[in-house]
């Protein structure tokens, strides 16, 4: 009896019927619709295997395009067989700049710009406005460019490559900055006062420095005023610089390390409480004296003769003693001693009579005799030693019989006169 025919088992090779998109750059993700897609085991571009592909159905997969380029055929591989082609044209995608390091630069241009994003590959341009600028292509998704020079401004940098021309991306160039002046343009060894840089171009500042040393701190005011906090120093004079992405300042501007003043003495080292007198001070470092103080009070002129001497004239004062001091932008110096002195005052002679030819010693009594530079008979000058704060031993100089009136003085003034009488012969 003859055997009956049986139906063909095989399963079919898979078949596409669409795909979406038809074009597009490498790493595309490419829909294919079809059937037979079961257990896929491949899916080509041109020959190349796509490097990820999901089989979402029997019907459906999805496929990311290789590297390639032109229009390729795709086609599916099954267990059963390899379906039949269907096209797809790589396109080159145009480049886009997600960032720009740095920003901006000096109008001098010749510095390096970092440009990043993706779709690099290829590129044959890259622009600072309409400048074209030299550039090496690093990746596809970075390249560095060095900018050219250009006006002060902001520009818009481009990359293009055979996909086209990216959007432009913000570039400024700036002015390298000009310092033109520090103030105060000296000050203490230690540093750590405050000064105001005056200039322009100070926008973006990146350091001040004091020669070779930054400042302590700075602070950005405006486009033409900076604050800087002085950084320690020696004695003499610095370069100050300010530095910006556009360059560092080239002006000689100088600022001065000066030690701390120094006093030695003062003469004359006492005066009246009323003050008024001229006295003279010396030490070193004294050039530059803003301040000249007795105790708490400023003096009421001062003139600075030379960086060893000043000369002041002595404010008002109480009696006894207080320190003297000079201020500089350097420091405060350390402290002479100055003593104001009451007037003398004189409240007994011993003995209070003489002879007109003098020589005899009398005794002066009294308060404030210490500094007498001084004593008179009538007007006469008298040898004289200093006892104690109370009192005196004085020669009588000669003169005529009769009274005459006697005086001390000393820095803090004349006593009130008191009499002393000389003792002519007796009568006959």
């Amino acid at each position: 009896m003859p055997h009956a025919t049986q139906p063909s088992t095989a399963a079919a090779a898979p078949v596409i019927t669409t795909s979406s998109p038809f074009a597009g750059p490498a790493g595309t993700v490419v829909t294919l619709n079809g059937t037979g897609f079961t257990g896929a085991t491949a899916v080509t571009f041109g020959g190349t295997p796509s490097g990820s592909f999901t089989v979402v159905s029997a019907i459906k997969i999805t496929a990311v395009a290789p590297a390639g380029a032109g229009t390729v055929q795709i086609t599916v591989t099954t267990p059963d067989g390899t379906s039949n082609d269907i096209g797809f044209t790589y396109t080159i995608a145009t480049p886009a700049i997600s960032s720009i390091a740095p920003n901006q630069g000096s109008v001098e241009g010749g510095n390096t710009v970092t440009l990043t994003g993706t779709g690099f590959s290829g590129a044959t341009s890259v622009l600072f406005g309409t400048v074209a600028a030299a550039f090496i292509a690093v990746s596809a998704t970075q390249v560095t460019a060095v900018a050219p020079a250009a006006p002060v401004g902001t520009v818009n940098v481009t990359i293009t490559t055979p996909g086209g021309t990216s959007t432009g991306v913000p570039y400024t160039y700036v002015a390298v900055p000009v310092l033109g002046s520090v103030a105060p343009a000296q000050g203490p060894l230690a540093g750590g006062n405050s000064i105001t840089l005056s200039g322009t171009g100070f926008t973006g500042t990146t350091s001040v420095r004091f020669g070779v040393n930054a400042a302590s701190s700075f602070t950005f005011v405006s486009a033409t005023q900076l604050t800087a906090v002085v950084p320690a120093g020696g004695p003499g004079p610095v370069a100050v610089t300010v530095t910006t992405p556009a360059g560092t300042s080239t002006q000689v501007v100088f600022y001065y390390y000066l030690g701390a003043p120094v006093l030695s003495g003062v003469t004359a080292a006492s005066g009246p409480v009323g003050g008024g007198n001229s006295v003279t001070l010396a030490g070193a470092n004294l050039l530059q004296a803003t301040a000249v103080r007795f105790g708490v009070t400023a003096a009421t002129t001062y003139t600075i003769t030379s960086a060893t001497e000043v000369r002041a004239v002595v404010p008002p004062g109480v009696g006894g003693a207080v320190p003297v001091t000079i201020t500089t932008p350097g420091g405060t110096s350390n402290s002479a001693v100055y003593v104001y002195l009451g007037a003398p005052v004189v409240v007994d002679l011993t003995p209070d009579q003489g002879p007109p030819t003098g020589g005899n010693t009398v005794t002066f009594t009294g308060v404030g005799l210490t500094y007498a530079t001084a004593v008179l008979f009538g007007g006469v000058p008298a040898g004289f030693t200093v006892v104690s704060d109370t009192q005196l031993t004085v020669t009588a100089p000669p003169g005529v019989a009769g009274a005459a009136t006697v005086r001390v003085i000393t820095p803090g003034g004349t006593s009130i006169g008191v009499p002393y009488t000389r003792l002519g012969p007796p009568g006959i």
